[in-house]
């Protein structure tokens, strides 16, 4: 059985993203810095899936989950990396010349520092110790690919800081027979996008769209299945854009 650990698995895509996992035969490891989340959803699952803690900011932290995840399941086939900050300040998005240096920090940690140290952790051990169709999905974002706009700055820039992560990772993964891809998603009916934007918004905002709505986690979630699938063995460093037709490109 395929195993995979989802870092920030316990709610929205993360969470539609280890159903998916689960209910195609692989092992899911939940990982979240909401733990007790994380184990419910675990739980929920079945039997052969677990819930582990981890705050994908803090460095020593992911090294520890590796360290549990490959205690408990043996070598990782897969990483996701769905963990992330939209980067609101006191309830609004702060443009470039707006943003404080430490709110900068503090989303740069979560969703690029952060993604690095997984896909670091996850490269040092599938180099060490190669698995069959092992593979890396990381969750960009439409919003660097889409300038002006109406996402946080520091967390624009973060996101396109993923993207190329994803290529350089892409590059030294393929020795090692291991692909390292990104989906890019527009708006995902998440507990991050009502957070800004109320449910009874959502005809206004999405109403001229192509879509007419913002995504479902399982619609998002169903890309990162196939991209970590073994049919998916000829797509690396490759951008998958889930948007609904808000970008075209």
């Amino acid at each position: 059985m395929r195993s995979a650990l989802i870092i920030g698995g316990a709610s929205g895509v993360g969470a539609a993203t280890a159903e998916a996992f689960a209910a195609n035969g692989i092992r899911v490891a939940v990982a979240d810095v909401a733990h007790a989340a994380a184990q419910t959803l675990a739980s929920a699952l079945g039997r052969d899936h677990r819930g582990y803690a981890c705050n994908i900011a803090d460095e020593a932290s992911v090294v520890a989950l590796f360290d549990a995840v490959e205690r408990d399941f043996g070598d990782l086939a897969i990483l996701v990396i769905a963990a992330g900050t939209a980067g609101f300040l006191d309830a609004a998005m702060p443009r470039l010349h707006e943003t404080p240096t430490g709110h900068w920090d503090k989303v740069m940690d979560i969703n690029l520092r952060g993604s690095f140290v997984a896909v670091r952790e996850m490269l040092r051990r599938r180099i060490a110790s190669p698995v069959d169709h092992a593979r890396i999905v990381t969750i960009s974002s439409m919003a660097p690919q889409k300038i002006p706009s109406v996402a946080a700055a520091a967390y624009v820039i973060s996101k396109a800081g993923v993207l190329a992560l994803t290529k350089v990772a892409a590059g030294e993964a393929a020795p090692c027979g291991m692909t390292v891809n990104s989906v890019a998603p527009g708006a995902v009916d998440t507990p991050m996008l009502r957070e800004r934007t109320p449910v009874e918004e959502f005809d206004d905002l999405f109403g001229p769209t192509l879509a007419g709505r913002p995504a479902r986690p399982d619609e998002i979630a169903s890309a990162v299945l196939y991209l970590a699938s073994e049919e998916a063995a000829f797509v690396n460093g490759a951008c998958l854009d889930i948007n609904g037709g808000m970008l075209m490109r």
